[in-house]
């Protein structure tokens, strides 16, 4: 298949689309932790990684299926607030483990104004750790919180309760009306910030 001198095959992990190699050399060369954020279509994932010469070490890492688990959320475990709360957690365990910055790795997500994974990179920073991140790519406090989520529930109840209990069936099926949504977020922050009080 290689054939001829000019014929250059790309590396096995970037051929599959797993690795950008370009930004991979300024992590590495950086010498600091990374904070590497992954999404899935269900779950928010975040490791504290390490580069060593033998390979990658993760320090600490969270998952959104341990907030509830661990701490009762009843939201969707892949939307913002979701997102928040894993970058608080997972900072308040690398804050622990004595990391005190991190660069953030997205990985080959695209760098989306407000998305989930600059909600991770905020929910860190507000945990403790430094982390180099512009504001204008940090989501609003209002979608951190699910604001919205709770504003539009309010006007969809009065309007539409059809439409309302088809939309947020998921929530209405673990007992957490989404109106409530805001007071659930701090509920569970709380309770994770709690846990890391010795």
């Amino acid at each position: 298949m290689a054939r001829g001198g000019r014929y250059k095959v790309p590396l096995k992990r970037r051929r599959l689309g797993l690795t950008n190699y370009y930004k991979r050399v300024k992590y590495v060369l950086s010498g600091k932790p990374r904070l590497v954020v992954r999404k899935t279509l269900k779950h928010v994932v975040a490791q504290i990684v390490i580069v060593k010469p033998e390979g990658d070490y993760v320090i600490v890492s969270a998952h959104s299926r341990e907030l509830v688990r661990d701490y009762g959320w009843k939201g969707y475990t892949n939307n913002t607030s979701a997102a928040y709360l894993v970058g608080f957690l997972i900072g308040l365990k690398a804050v622990k483990k004595g990391v005190k910055e991190a660069i953030l790795d997205i990985g080959l997500h695209r760098p989306v104004r407000g998305g989930r994974v600059f909600a991770v990179a905020k929910g860190a920073i507000d945990a403790g750790l430094k982390i180099p991140c512009g504001e204008e790519v940090i989501p609003e406090e209002n979608r951190i919180k699910g604001i919205h989520v709770s504003e539009y529930a309010k006007m969809l109840v009065s309007e539409n309760p059809e439409i309302y209990s088809r939309q947020f069936s998921g929530y209405l099926r673990k007992g957490l009306k989404p109106e409530d949504l805001p007071r659930h977020f701090e509920e569970v922050k709380s309770k994770i910030l709690s846990s890391f009080k010795d």
